[in-house]
């Protein structure tokens, strides 16, 4: 007899990678948090990553001002995956359908350095090898509010938007990209690369607009693997 439904077997697997926890230094909690219940609400899993690194520094969320002190991106992160999240070292693309990156300044500051040196970005090599390792595979990859330069600076000829920001705007073109502006809830789709993007709070935005967001990248992205096999 056998013990296997066809729902677990047809789940869909997302890799969800963090940058820490605060949108100032971090991910963004509440596109991460919505992100994750978008994935469940479809009938999806996930699970969660972030690089074993510093980030590059720590903001008061009340203030605004920058702390005297050092904090780790994967203990950060593990705050919002409650302890259940791995080094990005430890991905396998093989194991998961899709991968999505919710924003937060985090990921212009750990995940790539688009917020400290602008178009001579560098990325994270945990993070482009586990981009292109999907890439490759031709599996989906969302990014949400100011992630989609991590995109922007690992690809040439993509499809991309950050909502409607001159400054991410000039960077995307810059690396050779195509800027889309997008309103909230949409979804702009590179079907060549299979590359998923929306602005969330990269526009002025209330937590019911980012929910939007979230849960039509996800099953955008779903539609994606279910095409696919």
């Amino acid at each position: 007899m056998s013990f296997f439904h066809p729902a677990f077997v047809l789940m869909k697997k997302f890799a969800v990678i963090l940058s820490g926890c605060g949108v100032y230094d971090g991910a963004e909690i509440q596109e991460a948090v919505l992100t994750l219940l978008a994935i469940n609400k479809a009938g999806a899993s996930y699970h969660c990553f972030a690089p074993d690194m510093l980030q590059f520094h720590v903001i008061n969320h009340v203030s605004g001002k920058e702390l005297p002190e050092k904090r780790n991106v994967l203990v950060e992160s593990a705050r919002i995956a409650r302890g259940k999240i791995e080094p990005l070292s430890h991905f396998k693309a093989a194991d998961f359908d899709g991968m999505i990156f919710p924003g937060g300044f985090g990921a212009a500051k750990n995940l790539c350095t688009w917020a400290i040196s602008g178009n001579q970005c560098k990325v994270n090599p945990d993070v482009e090898a586990a981009v292109k390792s999907m890439f490759v595979e031709g599996k989906p990859i969302g990014a949400m509010c100011i992630a989609p330069v991590i995109l922007a600076a690992l690809f040439k000829g993509t499809v991309l938007t950050t909502g409607h920001d001159p400054a991410s705007q000039s960077f995307i073109e810059n690396m050779g990209n195509v800027y889309t502006i997008a309103g909230h809830g949409e979804v702009v789709i590179d079907k060549t690369r299979n590359l998923f993007t929306t602005p969330c709070y990269m526009l002025d935005a209330s937590i019911s607009q980012i929910a939007l967001g979230t849960e039509n990248i996800i099953r955008a992205m779903l539609k994606s693997m279910n095409s696919t096999g």
